[in-house]
């Protein structure tokens, strides 16, 4: 039995612990074990935590039932993904409510250079299929992983595309994984477990209830550089992950439709309202997202490199694979305060190295 695994997953059985809640107890105990084997007493002394919440935790009915999804996992030879581990996508990472533990199946990579989310709707027309599809197969060159939620519609074409295309696709669903939802894409989830796979933070025995896809919206926009909208009503789960990513300070694009087509109307709105940025083409998005021309980009860059201070040249390397970084996520790699961060940050923006971007988020320039 996998004793770490086993304290992970009653962690998220506590009673009356949500996941930020959870992260933050783990935190003040200095570990997941730590946190199961601490005394009633010390953890009253953690600020927030009262006496009525630690009679609601009960950590040994919580190891108990995390025993009985440990022969769960090892009968469908899952894989668990903790967000301490390096595995853990580390987009997800920033996101306050990123899942506590993530169960998958495939040979996937959720930290690539780039993560693009596709979502549509279910009622695709054959503007959706040919604009999917040709984004797809257009985006092969930037070897992005392609990330969607399995359903039917353009969720569907978007994986599908992607596993022809040769490129990594993940699906994440809205139930456990002893079950592919809808079954008719069981065929389809075999392929992408080859390259790529399926993802969930849903238990064992866990139907795809209707309110467990907003749950399920979240994991597709936080692990994701960008959300794409294409084709979707102005109500519905797509419209739902857009502003969900958008809360994340993550892009949001959207691509255009007929002014009285009602599964581009959602598209519209989103663009007429500036949550989302009008594309045309991946030529559009590509520049959207700055990943045009990143080798001739990175080679300027280095001619610049012997003008920088040692800070200053640790600041650029954090920049890795050209990815947008947040102010948080820099003052952490560099493990510097906020303010010297801040402060160096905009002294490269002196020199053009790289460009403040909403959100308080950056980017090589």
């Amino acid at each position: 039995m996998d004793e770490n695994l086993q304290y992970q997953i009653a962690l998220k059985k506590l009673g009356g612990v949500g996941v930020n809640r959870a992260k933050k107890l783990v935190s003040f105990a200095g570990g997941v074990k730590e946190l199961f084997e601490l005394s009633d007493k010390k953890l009253a002394l953690i600020p927030g935590i009262t006496k009525s919440l630690i009679n609601r935790l009960e950590r040994s009915e919580a190891l108990r039932q995390a025993e009985q999804e440990l022969k769960f996992i090892e009968k469908r030879q899952l894989k668990t993904i903790f967000y301490l581990d390096d595995a853990y996508p580390n987009r997800l990472k920033y996101c306050d409510d990123g899942p506590i533990l993530l169960y998958a199946l495939g040979a996937m990579q959720l930290n690539k250079p780039h993560v693009v989310s596709i979502v549509g709707t279910r009622d695709f027309t054959d503007y959706g299929l040919k604009i999917t599809e040709r984004l797809v197969e257009a985006l092969k060159p930037y070897d992005p992983l392609i990330v969607s939620g399995l359903a039917y519609g353009i969720d569907t074409i978007a994986h599908r595309s992607a596993v022809q295309c040769g490129l990594q696709t993940v699906g994440v669903l809205g139930n456990s994984l002893d079950r592919i939802y809808p079954d008719t894409n069981e065929s389809l989830a075999r392929k992408m477990i080859e390259h790529g796979g399926i993802l969930s933070e849903f238990e064992s025995g866990t139907k795809p209830d209707r309110t467990n896809f907003p749950q399920r919206n979240r994991i597709v926009a936080g692990m994701a550089d960008v959300t794409i909208v294409i084709e979707s009503g102005v109500k519905g789960g797509s419209m739902i992950t857009a502003r969900q990513a958008a809360s994340y300070n993550r892009d949001v694009a959207a691509f255009p439709g007929p002014i009285d087509a009602p599964f581009s109307a959602g598209c519209n709105y989103l663009i007429k309202t500036n949550q989302a940025a009008l594309i045309e083409s991946c030529d559009d998005l590509i520049y959207l997202m700055g990943w045009q021309l990143e080798e001739k980009k990175m080679a300027a860059q280095k001619q610049l490199f012997v003008d920088l201070n040692p800070d200053e040249m640790v600041m650029m390397a954090a920049f890795k694979d050209n990815q947008k970084q947040s102010l948080d996520g820099l003052s952490l790699k560099c493990d510097w305060a906020v303010s010297k961060t801040s402060s160096l940050l905009l002294e490269l923006e002196f020199k053009g190295l790289i460009k403040s971007l909403p959100g308080k988020m950056y980017a090589l320039t």
